[in-house]
C-alpha cells in the first residue's frame, strides 16, 4: 500500500532582519509603513497559508563599532504590528518572535492572550533566547546567562506562561444579567509559582483565549535547541539546504518526541526558504545569480567574511582572492549582534576549508560568501518549484516551509500565483482553510486546561491554601 500524501504546511515570513531582503531594489517598499504588512498578509491569506512569521531585532548590529547598514536592522514592535494585521485579515496565523531572556513571563503571556482574543485565535509565538551580552546591553539583565542558563529560563518562562494561560479553564464567565453574576469563580485566574528564575502569584487578568495557549515555535539546532522543542514546541524552524540535511534533522528531532509522550505529527519541522520563480528553469536559474549578487554586493561579503575571519578586511578586494591570513580566535569579536557568528565555532577550521573551495573552484571572496550564504532556495518555473516543495515534504525532509521573499511586500505575490494552484491541484495544498484557528491550520489540538502548580499540586489545592491562609 503506498503511503497517503502529506499535506504542506506554507507561512511567509516578512524579513527585515537578514540580508535576503534586497531593500536597494526598485520594486522594494518600506518596511515600516503598515502599507507593507497589509499588503505581505493579505496576499499570505489569499495563498490561504498557514501563519505569516515576524523575526525579532532587539539591537542594531555592529561591525568594527558602526551600525552595520548593509541590510534592514529592525523594524516596529512586534505585537504592535500582529495586533494591527490581527483586524485586516480573518484567517491567517498570526507568530511573532518574543525574546524570553529579556521579558517576564506574566507580561508576554498576557499580551499573548490579548492576542489570541483579538484574531480569534491565530496567535503563535517563536520562543527564543538571547545568546550575546551585546544585545543585552539593552535591557535590565544584560547578557549574563550562559547558554545552559538562558535554556533553562526559557523552558521555565514557558512553562509560567503556560500555567497563567491555563489559570482559566474557560467557563468562569457567565455573564448573568438577571442575578448580576458575572464569574461563577471569583478566583479565576489565580496563580502561584516558585521556580529558580520565577517567583510570582497572583490572578491572571485575560480570560482564557479561542486556542487556549498561543501555539508555540521554537528555533535552534543546538542539542539544547533540539530537546526544547522536542519537549514543549508545537513547531521548529530549520535552516538545512539539502534533501539530506533535511532528512537527518526530521529524523532527530522527531525521534526525540516519544520520551516526552509525544506522537511524531504533534510537532512540525517547517525550514525557513527562499525563492526565484521564471518562466523557464534556465531564466530562474539567471535571476537567482542576480538576485545573490544583489544580496551580497562587495560591501557585503568583505563584512560576512569578516563574521570568520574576526579582523578588519576592508582593505581586501571584494573580486580577489580569499585572505592568507588567518582569523583572529578571539572573544571579542569585531561583529556584535550577529547570529551567524556562531556558526563558524572553529574559525581555523572554516578558513581552511573556505580557500580549499575557493581554489578548486577559482571563486573570489564574493563568490565564496554567495555559494556558502545560501540557506534552502527554491529556483525554477513554477511547475519545477512545486514538484520540488512536494517532493521535500513527502521524503519528511520537513513538513513544509517558511518562504522568505526578497523583495517586500510584493515579492511573495508571484508565489501565491503561480505556485499555490500547483499545489492545489496536486491535492497537497488546501484550497479553502479547515477551520477558524492557527491550531486547525497546523492540525494540532487544543492544548488541555488543568493547571498544576510548579511543584505539581493541582491548583485548586493551591487555591484552597492561600485561602486558608
Amino acid at each position: 500500500m503506498s503511503k497517503p500524501l502529506k499535506q504542506i504546511h506554507l507561512a511567509a515570513h516578512f524579513p527585515g532582519v537578514n540580508n535576503t531582503t534586497v531593500w536597494s531594489d526598485p520594486a522594494a517598499g518600506s518596511h515600516i509603513e503598515f502599507s507593507s504588512f497589509a499588503h505581505f498578509a493579505r496576499t499570505a491569506e489569499r495563498a490561504k497559508f498557514d501563519f505569516l512569521f515576524l523575526a525579532e531585532g532587539l539591537r542594531l548590529r555592529e561591525q568594527g563599532g558602526k551600525i552595520y547598514d548593509l541590510d534592514v536592522v529592525g523594524r516596529p514592535d512586534t505585537f504592535t504590528i500582529l495586533a494591527a494585521l490581527a483586524a485586516v485579515t480573518e484567517h491567517l496565523g498570526l507568530t511573532g518572535t518574543i525574546n524570553s531572556t529579556f521579558n517576564e513571563p506574566y507580561e508576554v503571556a498576557r499580551q499573548f492572550a490579548s492576542l489570541d482574543h483579538l484574531s480569534d485565535g491565530r496567535a503563535a509565538w517563536n520562543v527564543v533566547t538571547s545568546w550575546d551580552a551585546f544585545t543585552g546591553e539593552n535591557f535590565r539583565r544584560g547578557g549574563f546567562l550562559p547558554q545552559d542558563e538562558r535554556y533553562s529560563r526559557a523552558k521555565e518562562f514557558l512553562a509560567t506562561t503556560n500555567e497563567l494561560f491555563d489559570s482559566w479553564h474557560g467557563d468562569e464567565i457567565l455573564a448573568d444579567r438577571a442575578t448580576g453574576t458575572f464569574l461563577s469563580d471569583a478566583k479565576a485566574g489565580a496563580f502561584v509559582h516558585q521556580g529558580q528564575h520565577f517567583d510570582i502569584h497572583g490572578q491572571f487578568n485575560v480570560p482564557r483565549s479561542p486556542q487556549g495557549r498561543p501555539v508555540i515555535f521554537q528555533a535552534g539546532d543546538s542539542d539544547e535547541g533540539r530537546e526544547f522543542a522536542a519537549s514543549s514546541a508545537d513547531a521548529i524552524f530549520s535552516r538545512y539546504s539539502t534533501l539530506t540535511e533535511g532528512q537527518a534533522f526530521y529524523t532527530d528531532v522527531k525521534a526525540r518526541l516519544a520520551k516526552y509522550g509525544r506522537r511524531s505529527d504533534q510537532l512540525l519541522i517547517l525550514p525557513a526558504a527562499t525563492f526565484v520563480l521564471g518562466d523557464t528553469d534556465a531564466e530562474a536559474e539567471d535571476l537567482a545569480k542576480e538576485v545573490r549578487r544583489q544580496q551580497v554586493s562587495g560591501a557585503t561579503a568583505i563584512k560576512h567574511l569578516e563574521f570568520v575571519w574576526n579582523r578588519d578586511l576592508s582593505s581586501y578586494d571584494p573580486d580577489g582572492p580569499l585572505p592568507d591570513i588567518d582569523p583572529d580566535v578571539s572573544d571579542n569579536h569585531i561583529s556584535k549582534g550577529r547570529a551567524q557568528v556562531r556558526m563558524y565555532r572553529d574559525p581555523l577550521a572554516t578558513a581552511r576549508e573556505w580557500r580549499e573551495r575557493a581554489a578548486a573552484n577559482n571563486w573570489s571572496i564574493r563568490d565564496l560568501v554567495i555559494e556558502t550564504g545560501n540557506r534552502q532556495a527554491f529556483i525554477g518555473s513554477p511547475s519545477t518549484v512545486a514538484k520540488t516543495i512536494n517532493d521535500f515534504v513527502q521524503a519528511d525532509a520537513s513538513d513544509g516551509f517558511i518562504l522568505v521573499p526578497h523583495i517586500t511586500p510584493t515579492g511573495l505575490d508571484p508565489f501565491a500565483d503561480k505556485v499555490v494552484p500547483l499545489l492545489q491541484e496536486q491535492g497537497v495544498f488546501r484550497s479553502e482553510y479547515e477551520g477558524p484557528t492557527l491550531r486547525d491550520h497546523l492540525g494540532l489540538a487544543l492544548p488541555h486546561s488543568r493547571l498544576r502548580s510548579s511543584g505539581g499540586t493541582p491548583i485548586d489545592d493551591v487555591r484552597e491554601e492561600r485561602a486558608a491562609s
